[in-house]
């Protein structure tokens, strides 16, 4: 497990931006293999995933963010973001980050519960 620690959750208008970092610990990206994912849970809905990167630069989106949420990640940092632009209140949730090491080639669509490392999760609000 690594530990993940997120941050950049706020409250918005909706149409406005804010991006969400998630800093790693350890050398989580030195892995052959691995997988992020960023997860939202809205009150009283299951939680869902937002958007994956693969080690192999793949990167994918739930079809209710494309075009309006863009993952990318730093090494050197040891960070994740999610840039999220356009926001609209049907986003508002707590949203998290996840990590697996040794992934192998499963990563968007990878369940929750196949996620080892998580965040403790940032609240974003997007009013009308």
């Amino acid at each position: 497990q690594v530990q993940l620690v997120e941050s950049g959750g706020g409250s918005v208008e909706a149409g406005g931006s804010l991006r969400l970092s998630c800093v790693a610990s350890g050398y989580f990206f030195n892995a052959p293999t691995y997988c992020v994912a960023w997860f939202r849970q809205a009150p009283g809905k299951a939680r869902e995933q937002v958007a994956t990167l693969h080690s192999d630069g793949t990167t994918r989106y739930r079809d209710s963010v494309k075009g309006r949420f863009t993952l990318s990640e730093d090494n050197a940092k040891s960070a994740l973001y999610l840039q999220m632009n356009s926001l609209k209140p049907e986003d508002t949730a707590m949203y998290y980050c996840a990590a697996q090491r040794y992934s192998g080639s499963w990563c968007h669509g990878r369940p929750d519960l196949e996620f080892d490392s998580w965040g403790q999760g940032t609240q974003v609000t997007v009013s009308s």
